[in-house]
Order: C-alpha cells, then structure tokens, then sequence
C-alpha cells in the first residue's frame, strides 16, 4: 500500500515549506501607516512641506522680530524718520521724490531694522510681511475649515438620502458652482465692503441674529472664500458616500438597525477621512491664492490690516520706483502655495494610491490607437 506524501506541519503566522528557515511572522499594518511609509519615501513632498512649516514658523514668530529686532509695528509709519547704515544717516523716505529705502540685507552688513526696506509711507516691509503672512495663513486655513464643515455635510446628506434631500442640495450646489470663484468672491467682497455696515448672519426664515461682523473684520472673507469654494469638495464627496452606500458594511449597519445619522457618521465619514485630509490641504492653497486677489482688488482684507495681497496692492502703485514692494510679498505667495500644492500632491500619492494607478491607467489607455 502506497503511503500518503508527508505533509510539513505549519505554524499559525508562518509560511509552509519554510520550516528550515524558522518561523517568519506576518505582522499587519494599518492603512495609516502605509500612507506613512509612502509619504515618508517621496521627499519632494516632505521637502515642500517642511518649507512650509518654516513659513509658518517666521509668521508665528512675527512679534519677537517687531519688538526685539526691528522695534516697530507693522502699521507703524516712519515718514520723517532715518536710519544709520554704516556710519551714514540715512532718511527712510526721502522727499520730495519719495524714494524709499532699499533693502538693507544686501549692503555691506546685515541690519535688523527695514532689512528688507520700507514702502511708501515709511513702513517696515519685513515687520509687515511677517504680519501680513499671519493674516494670510489665517484666512486661508479658517476658511478652509468652513469650507470643509459646510462640503462634509452637505455632501454626506446628499449622497446618502439621495431622493428630494440630494436634489435640492445639487441644485443649490450647481448654482454657486456656475460662478467662477474670483468673480462671486469680488462681487460678495465689494457688496460688503461698500456697504460700510459690515455683515449681519441671521438663522434662516427667522430674524434672529447670530452674529454682526463689522466691515474690517476679517472673518467676513474667510466666509466669503470659505463659501464659494463648497461645491469643489461637496460634489466629490457626495460622489463617494454614493459609491461607498452600495458597500456590504452599510447593508451590514442597515441590517442591525442602526439610524440614518449613525451610518452617515460612524460608518461612512471615517471611510473618507483620507479624502478630507487631502482636499483641506489643497483647500488652503486655493484660499490664500483667492484672498490675495481679492485684497489686490481691494473686496478682501481692508486696512490697517495687512495682508500679502494688500502688500502687493499697495506696493504696485509704487512698482517702478520700489519694485521690492511687490516681489517680496508675491514671492511669498508664490512659495506658500507651491509648497502646500506639491505637499497634498505627495499626501493624495500616500493616502490613495490607488487613484494615481488609475490616472496612469487613463493615461496609457489614451496613448493606445
């Protein structure tokens, strides 16, 4: 009698037939941390977003080089004022031609105060574009908060109740959406800003009053930038709770009885916390961008308060003769976004890495006759 091939007995965790090299465990990871080993191999998008913290970094510490270094505010004029460079005086706007003082970092040596120049009315340019980054960063993360509250929700609701719930929200969200973005923020930024009463926020059919918000205050464009950018995340996100309802863990949920609400937040919402994730971090980008623009045009950030938008405003007055004026808060703007947009790039690449293998997909297949 034939006897029966010897089987080699295996270990729960190992792999069969490698006995002789001892067990080898098989550890699980999460989905968290694969993302973070992706994201830890692509050091263009660390690079970027660590420039990006430094910037933060300098606009947070805005007050130690006003009151220690430079020993001015950033609204603080020095039009009759004067500063000693290498044993000459030197006035600070010098009249009648207005010449403003150039930068001071590129002399012979390295001066704390006006280091990078003075604008028009005799401004420190480094203390104002310090000040100006705060206001900027501000804006544009407070609005992308706002931004992705207001997309989370109507987005989920939309996308699970679907029926009349998800019709009267895609029509609202499409209106907004037939706008361009810096047409409706200058049209909603001047209707405020000429009204000079600011902006009153009621609860809807009613006459209550949440909240007055005076005309300078700069949550009035947070609101504004924060509300025209919601359908760019509603819809997508309403697009995935579509795709992810249809899921057997929902049918699961349904299946145990729990309620609407609960599936919408407990077992949908944490399914697109990697989405969410990647559009506040593009968010932020695209708001800076949008409050700089509007400050430019005068429907955002209004005086005394600065902005890197309202620095270049005020400085492209002046362009010709103090060129500087301009090139230093643009050069920030530039830096800024550009880090923020390789960074969520690098984090989307990390956290999905399934979309870029379609992207590629699309892309061979538009190559193939």
């Amino acid at each position: 009698m034939a006897s029966e091939p010897y089987a080699e007995p295996t270990v729960p965790g190992s792999i069969p037939g490698t006995s002789g090299l001892g067990d080898i465990s098989i550890e699980g990871r999460s989905p968290w941390y694969l993302g973070y080993r992706r994201l830890r191999r692509n050091k263009t998008a660390l690079a970027f977003g660590a420039l990006f913290l430094v910037i933060v970094a300098c606009c947070l510490a805005a007050p130690i080089w006003a009151n220690d270094f430079a020993h001015t505010g950033p609204n603080d004029e020095h039009l009759n004022g004067s500063i000693t460079i290498d044993g000459h005086k030197t006035p600070v706007v010098s009249a009648p031609t207005l010449g403003h003082l150039g930068t001071t970092l590129l002399g012979p040596g390295l001066h704390s105060r006006f280091l990078l120049g003075a604008d028009q009315n005799g401004r420190d340019v480094m203390v104002r574009l310090l000040y100006g980054g705060r206001v900027s960063l501000y804006i544009g993360v407070m609005a992308a908060i706002v931004t992705t509250l207001l997309a989370v929700i109507l987005g989920v609701l939309a996308g699970y109740r679907r029926g009349w719930v998800d019709a009267i929200i895609s029509r609202v969200l499409d209106v907004i959406w037939a706008f361009p973005v810096l047409l409706l923020g200058i049209a909603l930024g001047t209707a405020i800003a000429t009204s000079g009463s600011g902006l009153t926020i009621n609860i809807p059919f009613t006459s209550i009053n949440i909240a007055t918000l005076q005309s300078g205050s700069l949550w009035i464009p947070i609101l504004i930038i924060g509300f025209v950018y919601i359908p760019y995340m509603a819809r997508p996100i309403r697009g995935e709770v579509l795709a992810l309802r249809e899921k057997e863990f929902v049918e699961a949920a349904i299946a145990q009885g729990m309620g609407p609400l609960r599936i919408m937040f407990s077992e949908i919402l944490p399914n697109l916390i990697s989405t969410i994730i990647v559009f506040f971090t593009l968010n932020i980008a695209n708001n800076m961008l949008l409050e700089s623009a509007l400050s430019f045009l005068g429907a955002g950030v209004q005086p005394p308060k600065s902005s890197w938008g309202t620095m270049v405003s005020d400085g492209f007055d002046v362009i010709y003769s103090a060129p500087h004026l301009v090139i230093i808060p643009g050069l920030m703007i530039i830096l800024t976004v550009l880090s923020l947009n390789v960074f969520g790039d690098g984090l989307r690449d990390a956290l999905d890495p399934r979309a870029k293998v379609r992207l590629e997909a699309a892309a061979l297949e538009d190559t193939v006759p």
